[in-house]
C-alpha cells in the first residue's frame, strides 16, 4: 500500500527550510519526498494543508513500568513482573499516541523493557519502537538500587555489563552518581567509579552498543566523560570543563528538565516523598543553567524526560520540549534534539530521525507550525511508524480520498 501526503508543510530534520511538498512512502520506507512523487499513484491519498510534518519523535530517556505516580519507586515494590508488563504496556501507548515513534527506555526491573521490545517487534503486540537497557547497573545501595544490578569493582560490573548483554540489552545503563528520587543518596556523590564505568563501556562497545550514564554531579560526570560513555543523563552540574570534556569526545546531554521541574510543581501537597522535594527543590536551579550552558557551547543535546518519575507522565513528551525552548535552545535545534539528534545518539540515524527518501517512513502530522510554537507538537493529527498509521484524527481542513 502506497500513502501519499500532499500540500504538508515539512521539517526534514536535515536543516533544510520548511518547504510545502509531497511526501510518498509505503508500508516501509519513504519512496520519494517533492515534486518527482506528485504525479504518482497512491492508494491513500491525505491532504496536509494547514498541516506539518515532522520526524517521527524520539525520548531518549523513559521508564515504561513507572507511570508518573507521585512515589513510583515505592509503588513498585512488591509488583511482579506481570504487574510491570501491563503498566509498561500501556505507558508504551500512550507515548505513540502522543507522537513519539522511539522511546530509550534506561532502566525496568526484571528486563521487562525488553521483553516488550521483543513482543513489539515479533507483532504479538504493536507499540513504540523501543531500544532498552533492562536493568541498570549500580553500586551496592546505589540510585535506584531497587530496579538495578548491584556491582562492585570491575570484576562484578563486568559481569553484570555482559549479562545484561546476554539478555539482549540495546544498550547499558549505569549510575554514575546518586540521585533525587533514591532515600539516602546525594545527586552530587560519585557512585559507579571511573574504573567500573570504563570496563562496562568497554564491554558495550565490543558488543556494538551504547551506553547511558545517571550522572547528576560533576564528579560523577566526568569519571563518566572519561570512561567513554555515549550519554550522560540529567548533567546537573555540569562545570567549563566538563563541558570542555563532552565537546572533545562528542558526548551527548540528555537533559531531562522535566523531571525536576515536575517534583517541583506539584510538591509535598501531591504526596511526592519529602526527600525527593526537597532534593528537587536544591537542583533545579543549577540544572537549567548546565542545560543552557552546554547548548551555548554547542554540546550535542538529545531529547529526553525521565518519563515515569513523580508526574512526567508517558505521553507528555512536549512538556521537555517546551522547557527547552522556555530556557533557551532555539526550536530548530530542539525538534533536531527529538528527532535527527536521538537517533545519532542511539545509532540509528541511518534507518530514521529525519525524513529523506529511503529511511523509515516515521512520520508526525500535527495542526500548526512547531517552529513557530513548539506546542503545535500537542496537536496530533497522524502518526505513522514504518509507514503503519498509529494515529489518525479528523481535522477540517483535512481530506482523505481512498482509490
Amino acid at each position: 500500500m502506497k500513502t501519499k501526503i500532499t500540500n504538508v508543510q515539512l521539517f526534514d530534520g536535515t536543516g533544510s527550510d520548511l518547504t510545502k511538498t509531497t511526501i510518498l512512502f509505503d508500508e516501509k520506507t519513504i519512496i520519494g519526498i517533492g515534486d518527482k512523487v506528485k504525479e504518482e499513484e497512491a492508494d491513500l491519498v491525505i491532504d496536509g494543508d494547514g498541516l506539518t510534518c515532522v520526524p517521527g519523535l524520539m525520548d531518549c530517556h523513559v521508564h515504561l513500568t513507572m507511570n508518573g505516580s507521585a512515589d513510583p519507586f515505592g509503588e513498585s515494590l512488591g509488583k511482579t513482573e506481570a504487574d510491570d508488563a501491563y503498566k509498561a504496556y500501556r505507558n508504551a501507548q500512550n507515548q505513540i499516541e502522543s507522537g513519539v515513534v522511539t522511546v530509550r527506555n534506561v532502566g525496568s526491573k526484571a528486563n521487562v523493557d525488553i521483553a516488550l521490545r521483543k513482543a513489539i517487534e515479533s507483532g504479538v503486540v504493536k507499540g513504540p519502537r523501543i531500544l532498552a537497557s533492562g536493568e541498570p547497573i549500580v553500586m551496592t545501595g546505589g540510585h535506584g538500587h531497587t530496579m538495578a544490578i548491584e556491582a562492585d569493582g570491575v570484576d562484578e560490573v563486568r559481569k553484570a555489563a555482559r549479562t545484561q548483554l546476554k539478555k539482549g540489552a540495546d544498550l547499558l545503563k549505569l549510575m554514575a552518581t546518586g540521585g533525587v528520587m533514591t532515600p539516602g543518596v546525594d545527586p552530587n556523590s560519585p557512585q559507579l567509579g571511573e574504573d567500573e564505568l570504563s570496563c562496562a563501556c568497554t564491554e558495550a562497545s565490543n558488543a556494538g552498543k551504547t551506553t547511558a550514564a545517571h550522572a547528576q554531579g560533576v564528579e560523577g560526570i566526568k569519571n563518566a566523560i572519561r570512561a567513554g560513555i555515549t550519554t550522560v543523563e540529567h548533567g546537573i552540574y555540569l562545570d567549563e570543563e566538563a563541558i570542555d570534556m563532552m565537546l572533545e569526545r562528542g558526548t551527548y546531554l540528555v537533559p531531562t528538565l522535566a523531571a525536576p521541574f515536575n517534583i517541583v510543581e506539584r510538591g509535598l501537597d501531591e504526596g511526592i516523598p519529602e526527600h525527593a522535594v526537597q532534593k528537587a527543590e536544591r537542583v533545579m536551579g543549577d540544572h537549567v543553567k548546565s542545560f543552557y550552558k552546554a547548548y551555548e557551547r554547542g554540546v550535542k543535546i538529545a531529547a529526553g524526560t525521565d518519563a515515569g518519575t513523580p508526574f512526567n507522565r508517558h505521553g507528555d513528551f512536549v512538556t521537555e520540549l517546551e522547557l527547552m525552548v522556555k530556557n533557551g535552545m532555539k526550536h530548530e535545534d530542539v525538534l533536531q534534539s527529538a528527532t535527527k539528534v536521538a537517533a545519532e545518539a542511539m545509532k540509528i540515524d541511518s534507518k530514521t530521525g529525519t525524513v529523506e527518501e529511503g529511511k523509515l517512513a516515521d512520520l508526525l502530522l500535527v495542526e500548526g507550525n512547531p517552529l513557530e510554537d513548539i506546542s503545535a507538537l500537542r496537536k496530533v493529527v497522524k502518526v505513522f511508524k514504518e509507514g503503519e498509521c498509529y494515529v489518525s484524527k479528523d481535522v477540517k481542513e483535512q481530506s482523505v480520498v481512498s482509490k
